[in-house]
């Protein structure tokens, strides 16, 4: 197959994906063939990486769908002690996204760059004003031993031509009383899942260079290491139970394969893992192993799925990724994706085969108007996976078979395109938190009960 023909492909199976707020399907599916700026990069990967990450949360042990797991019913949705239906409209408040944090709701908007909520009953407990504009895609991306991270903008300067001079701190929170405890500057206004995330004993940033990714106390934001690769070079960050990686590969017209590379967490020592044909992109994690896809180099329009281990295992799995994606996220053993059609796939990151494939139960929204669905996520203990579209609707596939157990509704209002216009849905528990725009909705599905 010639190297048009791959390229072709893989724009072909990417192209419109988008992604949850930040709508970057031509930058993604061009990653994996040829060259981008780093900041395009760096963005675009990042996203990727945080819709996995946001969606699946901890690690969930699916297998791979055997009859005794298929033949378990449905557990029953129960709802957490003190919980109540609620819904949310506070302007300003949760457009920019929200995380759940035990029975805590923490989210970013235009007015705050973190606002806490109570998950039980929707009430507002604490907000941090932003600094200067509140526009982007960011929300807080952590929460560990009582501090939330999230970003804010560096200064409030505005240009001469009523422009604003924007730059991003990563910032820590105390999540008791919402007390701004440290903030650091960030190189860039990149605020995706690759500009900052949580290793063992430290965040790990991309600060203060492009190139460089720092270890900072979560207590004081003091650095403890850095590590910083070589020019031409660009890096894609993963962590697996704790621990940092890097991807890198040239940053050529040419492609280049991409070495993967193992960072202390205490030290920042480096150890080179391997090296991988061609260009990989990232799509997530799933418990030790990294889920890459790539561009075929032999015979077969498939793309490549590769799963990498901490401990250095490789697998690489026929490409079972067809079709335009709306969206996907890496859920235990599992890739869900939905493609613009309206269809929801699972595949086995173990076997590389096809699980199911169905209808997703939900309105799809015009790709061509930059509407998102929302990342899908699951249940664990249900064993359903859940999505959420822009119109308002919900649906509940059972994880092991496709079929569709519950479908719900919320008034989302009138559609917005754009970003305001990318749903999110959480899990509390058994309980549903779907938020689009300033609305929030907490509910919960009357499955298997």
């Amino acid at each position: 197959m010639t190297t048009e023909r791959v390229e072709e492909k893989v724009r072909e199976t990417l192209h419109a994906v988008a992604l949850d707020r930040v709508r970057a399907p031509g930058n993604l599916a061009q990653q994996v063939v040829r060259r981008r700026s780093r900041r395009r990069f760096s963005q675009a990967v990042g996203a990727a990486v945080a819709v996995a990450a946001i969606a699946a949360g901890a690690m969930l042990g699916l297998g791979g769908g055997g009859v005794a797991e298929q033949g378990r019913p449905v557990q029953p949705a129960a709802s957490p002690e003190g919980w109540h239906p609620w819904q949310s409209g506070v302007a300003g408040a949760s457009e920019r996204g929200c995380l759940v944090d035990g029975s805590a709701l923490y989210c970013s908007g235009s007015e705050y760059d973190v606002a806490k909520f109570d998950a039980n009953t929707g009430e507002r407990q604490w907000t941090v004003k932003v600094n200067g504009e509140g526009d982007g895609n960011d929300r807080p991306f952590a929460v560990r031993d009582g501090v939330v991270y999230a970003y804010r903008n560096h200064t409030a300067k505005h240009l001469p031509n009523g422009d604003y001079a924007g730059g991003t701190d990563l910032m820590a929170v105390d999540a008791a009383t919402g007390r701004r405890l440290w903030a650091v500057e960030m190189p860039q206004d990149d605020r995706t899942g690759q500009a900052a995330m949580l290793i063992d004993g430290a965040v790990w940033a991309n600060t203060p260079s492009l190139r460089t990714m720092s270890a900072l106390d979560p207590r004081t934001g003091q650095e403890k290491w850095r590590h910083t690769w070589a020019k031409g070079v660009v890096c894609q960050r993963a962590v697996l139970s704790g621990v940092p990686y890097l991807l890198c590969t040239q940053d050529t017209e040419e492609v280049h394969d991409t070495d993967v590379v193992r960072l202390d967490p205490a030290t920042g020592k480096f150890n080179k893992v391997m090296t991988l044909p061609g260009r990989q992109q990232l799509l997530g994690t799933s418990g030790d192993r990294m889920v890459l896809v790539g561009a075929a180099d032999t015979a077969g329009d498939d793309l490549q799925l590769t799963t990498v281990s901490s401990s250095g295992k490789r697998i690489s799995l026929p490409g079972q990724v067809k079709g335009h994606m709306a969206n996907w996220t890496v859920v235990g053993d599992r890739l869900i994706s939905v493609s613009w059609k309206g269809k929801a796939s699972a595949y086995s990151l173990t076997t590389g085969r096809t699980l199911w494939t169905g209808p997703v139960g939900v309105t799809m929204p015009d790709k061509n108007t930059g509407a998102s669905l929302a990342s899908p996520v699951a249940s664990a203990r249900q064993q359903i996976v859940y999505f959420f579209s822009p119109s308002g609707d919900l649906s509940g596939l059972d994880l092991r078979t496709g079929k569709q157990l519950w479908h719900g509704h919320v008034d989302t209002g009138k559609p917005q395109h754009g970003f305001t216009d990318a749903p999110q849905l959480l899990l509390y528990e058994d309980v549903l938190i779907a938020r689009n725009g300033s609305k929030i909705f907490s509910l919960l599905p009357r499955v298997g009960g």
